[in-house]
């Protein structure tokens, strides 16, 4: 049985335009919707990711840096592995208290898991044939078992660490209770 190439280029670029496309506008939010930068380092810092502006900041430039990456299909494991890393992050923080569906109130983790499960085969799908890392004869190298393993070790790795780095729920500084 032949594989269909032409459907898994054509999976690829419909799943990295999606995820991609979703990456830049959410890091586009962060960085000039609503509250802008501040904003969001004080919903970051009410989640208890201090400091709040240095993770809306690497947020922000992992998701519109990821985004590109995925519309380009350049290294894009490594790019999949940036929506896996924040959206792991936020699965924690924000999403996992709340249930599964995210008409619950305060958001279940539905999307945050989709997102996570797209990336990952976006990672083993490999860039397809319009992509950056086809024409710089790179794909190969960086699909299947592969790509996928790169995908979710390196987003995986990369949200534990920062999680067991700077996540602290429940704490509170001094200055916000009252103290010191």
């Amino acid at each position: 049985m032949a594989v269909d190439t032409a459907g898994i280029d054509i999976a690829s670029l419909v799943l990295r335009v999606s995820v991609g496309g979703t990456l830049v506008a959410h890091g586009w939010n962060h960085a000039f919707g609503g509250g802008k930068i501040e904003g969001t380092s004080g919903w970051f810092e009410s989640m208890g990711l201090r400091p709040g502006r240095l993770h809306a900041l690497m947020a922000t430039g992992t998701e519109l840096g990821a985004g590109v990456l995925l519309l380009l299909g350049l290294l894009t494991p490594l790019a999949a592995a940036g929506a896996v890393g924040t959206m792991a992050v936020a699965f924690v923080t924000a999403h996992l208290r709340n249930g599964f569906f995210i008409f619950r109130p305060g958001q279940g983790y539905e999307y945050v898991v989709m997102i996570i499960m797209v990336a990952c085969a976006v990672g083993a799908l490999g860039g397809g044939a319009v992509s950056l890392d086809r024409a710089l004869g790179i794909e190969d190298a960086l699909s299947g078992w592969t790509g996928l393993a790169v995908t979710a070790l390196a987003g995986g790795l990369g949200a534990a660490l920062l999680l067991a780095a700077f996540w602290r729920p429940g704490s509170r500084r001094p200055a916000e209770t009252g103290e010191g």
